[in-house]
């Protein structure tokens, strides 16, 4: 039996409610494998705690994004999960691993500089950075939201649940629609045909650098 769109229950760990539905599943699975890991793929947590080693917050957040635009180069990171990767949606699997590594930068980046991802706000802060400033400012105002301008104050505010939902569910909306009119995914699949990944992993090195550079704006050090 298919799930219906708009029922909802809420998730034990984070308080954050979870919608069911394709779309809404699509932007669970980043939360759920993309920001608290999965099987053999750390989460965003132990990812910073340990770039933090030996290092400063801003060398962690160096070494963070250098590892993830080698992953998004490269590739390979999806395959190692196996079962815990069944999308709801029809998504190339290079999409997939490209989001799943983006958002786990994401977060990997605000916990080092103080946030706490396990607030559902911070989580929808994460999930916002993935598409871009011009639809974060439209999916917040549909919610109903006010913030300074940067994601950082969303994180710091104490949002209903049903504003959060919105959100999250706004921003999957904003990728699978992205994936289909600007075509994205037919860019990516092209190039992976033509060159044997090159055109495909080079694309993905760009587009995960200027994500890194958003999250590194959106998301400043907290005050110690």
């Amino acid at each position: 039996m298919n799930k219906a769109v708009g029922q909802h229950a809420t998730d034990p760990r984070t308080g954050e409610s979870r919608l069911n539905g394709p779309v809404e599943d699509l932007v669970q699975k980043l939360l759920d494998v993309g920001v608290d890991g999965a099987g053999p793929l750390d989460g965003a947590a132990k990812v910073a705690d340990k770039a933090l080693r030996g290092r400063t917050p801003e060398q962690a957040v160096a070494e963070i994004i250098k590892d993830h635009k080698r992953v998004a180069a490269t590739g390979g990171f999806v395959t190692g999960l196996g079962g815990f990767i069944t999308m709801p949606v029809a998504l190339p699997a290079n999409v997939v691993e490209f989001y799943l590594t983006a958002t786990r930068m994401v977060a990997s980046i605000a916990r080092v500089r103080g946030y706490d991802i396990t607030r559902p706000e911070v989580r929808s802060a994460i999930l916002l950075t993935l598409v871009g400033a011009d639809a974060d400012d439209d999916l917040l105002r549909r919610a109903g939201v006010l913030t300074s301008g940067r994601l950082s104050s969303l994180a710091s505010q104490h949002l209903p649940a049903s504003a959060v939902m919105m959100i999250n569910k706004g921003v999957g909306f904003r990728l699978i629609s992205t994936l289909g009119q600007k075509g994205f995914a037919k860019v990516v699949g092209k190039g992976l045909a033509l060159v044997g990944g090159v055109v495909g992993g080079g694309m993905d090195y760009y587009l995960l650098a200027k994500i890194a550079s958003d999250a590194q704006q959106q998301f400043p050090a907290t005050a110690a």
